[in-house]
């Protein structure tokens, strides 16, 4: 009879702890309930986040990068927060309270205000994602244009809609905890010091409306070379507030929008040609002759050179056109197309070895600047007999 007297007496012994009382009314099985309820939430968030990510990832290796895969992506991780969330929400339900005391309305708001808190995040948290699932419609419409420059507005417009989502949430966060009164009043307060606020980011501000400018009239797109004061650079980034444009020495600078949309900027890669201008000299011992013979070989060598533009409107021009103190002067002109730099310097190259050696094989001599001093002998001789 000891046996099952002593089960009987660890059994009653269980009970009266599970029954104990420790918070007005409230049993120990009941916080048991509510860790139970809580670990479930965490289960059941973990396995719509799995199922999410697994439906993702099958879209995307059935059909690649879709529209849908992106969507259950995204929201993967929002869905297990508001999981938990509801699952917060339903830990209440199996404590009481005694409503005289007023304790269990309060704990009761908290425990909602809680709830609705985490679910914000939740919510918030989903949209932040799905922002990227917009940025893949943006690149696909932008990937249609010619244009680079509206590639860099994509970023852009992630970035202000995720800082919008995340302002938004912020306040609707504040609104649950503090109430809406506060809220409007620290609202006012804002805006009362943004007029300051305004007013110390002027040229911030400035610079936004810059950069709707150069986004709304594409003076230049991603990789154009500008000419920018002295300076030639080549664009690669352009940003709300600045763009970033790499010299030609390797240097990196970061100009402010509102003065690349009030400055004169020369977009170098929107000609369609490079123009070269340049004198050749040679000596007055050349004579009428070989003056003629050397227009003659800079007309042949430019014909020859395929980058050089044969358009009606720009061919190439040359002339014996000056007499200079100390050369017979040929102006040459021509167009190298296509307008690529590093090209221009290649047929340059190409025209000034062939030039020189032509003028070689003509023997006509290139000239530089000199001074001839001429001395008459028979004035001299006639000074020296009077001298006598």
């Amino acid at each position: 009879m000891a046996g099952p007297t002593m089960i009987l007496g660890i059994g009653k012994s269980f009970a009266e702890i599970i029954n104990y009382e420790l918070i007005r009314g409230n049993a120990i099985w009941r916080f048991g309930v509510v860790l139970i309820i809580a670990l479930a939430a965490l289960v059941a968030g973990r396995i719509v986040q799995f199922a999410f990510n697994s439906y993702a990832a099958r879209i995307a290796k059935k059909k690649g990068e879709k529209p849908l895969g992106l969507v259950f992506k995204a929201i993967a991780n929002p869905a297990y927060v508001a999981v938990f969330a509801m699952g917060l929400f339903f830990c209440k339900l199996p404590l009481v309270f005694n409503d005289e005391t007023g304790i269990r309305l309060a704990v009761s708001a908290t425990w909602d205000t809680m709830a609705r808190v985490i679910g914000a995040i939740a919510v918030a948290y989903a949209l932040y994602r799905l922002v990227d699932v917009i940025e893949y419609y943006l690149n696909r419409l932008v990937g249609k244009t010619e244009t680079t420059l509206d590639d860099m507005l994509v970023p852009a417009i992630r970035k202000a809609m995720r800082v919008t989502i995340a302002i938004v949430a912020a306040l609707l966060i504040s609104e649950n905890i503090l109430g809406p009164d506060r809220v409007r009043t620290l609202i006012a307060t804002a805006g009362v010091g943004g007029i300051a606020v305004a007013l110390a980011a002027k040229d911030t501000i400035a610079n936004f409306f810059g950069s709707i400018t150069i986004f709304a009239d594409r003076p230049f797109q991603m990789g154009d070379t500008l000419k920018i004061d002295d300076d030639w650079a080549t664009v690669e980034e352009v940003g709300f507030r600045s763009t970033k444009v790499r010299t030609f020495y390797g240097h990196l600078l970061t100009i402010p929008n509102s003065n690349m949309a009030n400055s004169k900027i020369e977009n170098v890669s929107k000609r369609p040609y490079i123009r070269r201008v340049s004198n050749i000299t040679i000596t007055y011992d050349s004579g009428h002759s070989k003056a003629e013979k050397a227009v003659e070989i800079i007309k042949e060598v430019l014909a020859g050179v395929p980058e050089v533009s044969g358009d009606a409107d720009r061919p190439p021009r040359v002339y014996f056109n000056e007499f200079n103190d100390w050369s017979l002067n040929i102006y040459m002109s021509y167009w190298v197309k296509p307008p690529d730099y590093w090209l221009y310097y290649e047929v340059n190259e190409r025209v000034n070895l062939e030039i020189m050696k032509r003028f070689e094989a003509e023997g006509i001599e290139f000239a530089f600047p000199s001074q001839t001093l001429y001395v008459k002998r028979e004035e001299r001789r006639q000074e020296t007999e009077d001298r006598r």
